[in-house]
């Protein structure tokens, strides 16, 4: 005789229902959980509230001396024995003579040394020096021994050349100096005439001969 089963004990009309009871139970301990641990977290205190407490601790200052300096390497001096060697010579013999017999006579000054006066050059004499045999004399020297210098001549140069020196009172000439220069050679072709010139005859004061100072201008002109 084969059992039948009784339609109010039949779990497969209860599956369903069964199912959907079983997923909101699992939400509800899910949600219960997350809410859980979120009033946990919200009693900690995080790192920004711990942000006041910070700025309150003193850090004290802390000075870093630098460490002793090495100390000073001894320096060990080594001396060496030199390595060239004299040895003696033997069989020579040197002899100096360190007497004097020969008497060598005291110089004695009899007198104080002479100085030898130089002539004061005059500046204003009563008779001017003048070369020998005249200006004209002194034109024809000029014309024959100045020679216009080539530079000046591409270059253009004119004008005048002012020589100042000294006539001894035998006539020589020394001291020459420059006082006006136009340039282009000029300047040393007036030099060297004044300095290659015969003797003068000197300037006088009161019919004594007298170093005197002359002013010579040269002039230089392109034909």
């Amino acid at each position: 005789m084969q059992h039948k089963k009784n339609p109010k004990f039949d779990l497969k009309r209860w599956s369903g229902t069964l199912f959907n009871l079983g997923l909101a139970v699992t939400l509800g301990v899910v949600l219960l959980a997350f809410e859980w641990k979120a009033k946990d977290q919200a009693t900690i205190k995080t790192f920004d509230g711990m942000g006041d407490d910070w700025d309150n601790i003193e850090i004290p200052v802390t000075v870093q001396t630098p460490p002793p300096p090495p100390p000073p390497v001894p320096i060990e001096i080594i001396i060496k024995p030199d390595d060239i060697v004299i040895e003696k010579l033997a069989g020579i013999t040197v002899d100096i003579n360190t007497t004097e017999d020969k008497d060598i006579p005291e110089v004695v000054i009899s007198a104080p040394p002479s100085i030898e006066k130089v002539d004061k050059v005059e500046e204003y004499v009563d008779v001017q020096a003048v070369f020998k045999g005249g200006m004209d004399a002194w034109y024809t020297y000029l014309n024959k021994n100045l020679k216009y210098p080539s530079q000046a001549k591409r270059m253009g140069i004119e004008g005048m050349v002012i020589v100042r020196f000294v006539v001894n009172t035998d006539g020589s000439i020394q001291d020459i100096e420059l006082v006006r220069t136009i340039g282009g050679g000029c300047d040393e072709v007036a030099k060297e005439v004044i300095q290659n010139s015969p003797n003068w005859n000197p300037g006088k004061i009161g019919g004594r001969a007298v170093r005197s100072r002359m002013t010579m201008p040269i002039r230089f002109r392109l034909n």
